[in-house]
């Protein structure tokens, strides 16, 4: 097909009517030949179609109307990407999606569910219950750049989870999340919690219609550790943390799993005693101890080398997911020393960078579930990233702030209250990380 060839899909003018049949019969050899030469030809180029007809991606495109004469390109197929060569040949190059960079965009139709509709809220994270004023953290949601994020569906996320368990393993992030996944779901079903323990910590809850269970075990660090610690974080001695012994809390259930999500995080900040080999090898910051300071990030690696390699290694090939840290907002102070997150609208790409703290800690995840990846996929294991890091950091206005208590000024409103910017209100901005999930364990194959 030359380049210069268009074919013009306008009306032929009355000028012309009297050779109208000789047009088309002129028209009709001419598709029919060009029929015959692209049906017998060894390569098709489309180059100059291209040229002609721009189509967006496909997840982008608009509903087409019918031409009778313009020969369409063929669509790629999702996240599909010509290469940059110049000459747009109809060679195409797969390009899967990083479903996690996007952006917050504004969502009139607002969250799956109220704190109304909700009835397993916990009280830090009911946000509208305990008076915050503002409601437009409610009313976005996550868009990834280069592909369509569709919205969760409880009931198809049901129909897949028939017969099934499921849990979340970490600490109270992980509480925090599980909360958010059971609000969807009861727009469905309501779920029968049927397990606690004594602190209300770990739970297990049970969906009778389609025989799922949804289970979170609390496990800060994912490894053996003996914490001395209060409700309200509060210790009376140092934390003592077994760096080459994993906690058996959730390793002994792992079996009974069929997917799981797993999280460590904030707790390695705390002070901490390491022990290795039945002896103190170091610390993380105890001051006067006489020993040797190790620092975080070496306690942190040296957990997830031992976590991964359990569920790698591991006879019940469970489908897992490993979640990269939670980032906090807490400006003019930490959580202890009046810092606050008054903010009500969501960063934009750019406005923010990500804190040291939480750099190190993803860098170290990142690192460690890749080269756990590549071993788990040898050994019939499906492990996934789920990194929720660089979306939630775009996000503090989500966090209850003073509104973890029942309304903290309603006899002072200049009452100083302990803030929380690390833990998420909900609904809110976590409600995203299970439209991540869904969309993972139902597609994907499809991002990288």
């Amino acid at each position: 097909m030359g380049k210069g060839m268009r074919w013009d899909s306008k009306p032929l003018s009355l000028h012309y009517k009297h050779n109208h049949i000789f047009v088309k019969f002129g028209a009709s050899i001419l598709l029919l030949g060009l029929a015959f030469r692209l049906f017998s030809s060894d390569s098709i180029r489309i180059s100059s179609v291209l040229e002609e007809t721009h189509t967006p991606p496909l997840a982008e495109a608009e509903p087409k109307t019918e031409s009778p004469v313009v020969f369409q390109p063929i669509q790629p197929p999702l996240s599909s990407v010509f290469p940059e060569n110049g000459n747009h040949t109809s060679e195409i190059v797969a390009e899967k999606c990083d479903i996690f960079m996007g952006d917050w965009i504004a969502d009139e139709s607002g969250p799956a569910y109220t704190n109304e509709s909700c009835h397993v809220i916990e009280v830090h994270q009911n946000c509208m219950r305990n008076g915050r004023p503002d409601s437009g953290y409610l009313y976005w949601r996550w868009n990834p750049r280069n592909c369509k994020l569709p919205r969760f569906n409880s009931e198809r996320f049901l129909d897949v989870m028939r017969n099934k368990s499921w849990a979340f393993i970490g600490d109270s992030i992980s509480r925090n999340h599980v909360q958010s996944l059971l609000c969807i779901l009861s727009q469905v079903e309501q779920a029968i919690e049927v397990y606690h323990d004594e602190e209300y910590r770990s739970k297990r809850w049970h969906f009778p219609s389609h025989n799922f269970t949804l289970s979170v075990i609390w496990t800060p660090f994912l490894i053996k550790a003996a914490i001395f610690e209060d409700l309200n974080g509060v210790s009376s001695s140092e934390i003592q943390l077994y760096l080459d012994k994993i906690d058996e809390k959730w390793t002994e259930q792992y079996k009974y799993f069929d997917y799981a999500v797993i999280a460590g995080g904030k707790w390695f900040l705390k002070t901490a005693i390491y022990h290795e080999n039945n002896n103190i090898t170091g610390c993380h910051y105890c001051p006067g101890k006489n020993l040797t300071e190790l620092g975080f990030d070496y306690a942190y690696r040296k957990a997830l080398q031992l976590v991964l390699n359990f569920i790698t290694s591991n006879d019940h090939k469970a489908f897992v997911f490993f979640r990269t840290t939670t980032p906090d907002h807490f400006e003019n102070g930490e959580w202890f020393s009046g810092g606050n997150c008054n903010r009500t609208m969501p960063f934009k790409e750019g406005e923010v960078d990500m804190r040291d703290i939480d750099t190190i800690m993803r860098d170290i995840e990142l690192e460690e579930a890749e080269k756990a990846v590549e071993i788990g996929s040898g050994n019939g294991v499906i492990l996934k990233l789920l990194d929720t890091t660089r979306l939630s950091v775009l996000r503090p206005d989500g966090h209850p702030g003073p509104y973890r208590q029942f309304q903290p000024f309603a006899k002072d409103k200049n009452a100083k209250v302990q803030n929380d910017c690390l833990h998420w209100c909900l609904p809110g901005p976590i409600d995203s990380w299970n439209d991540l999930l869904m969309e993972l364990v139902v597609n994907g194959e499809k991002y990288r």
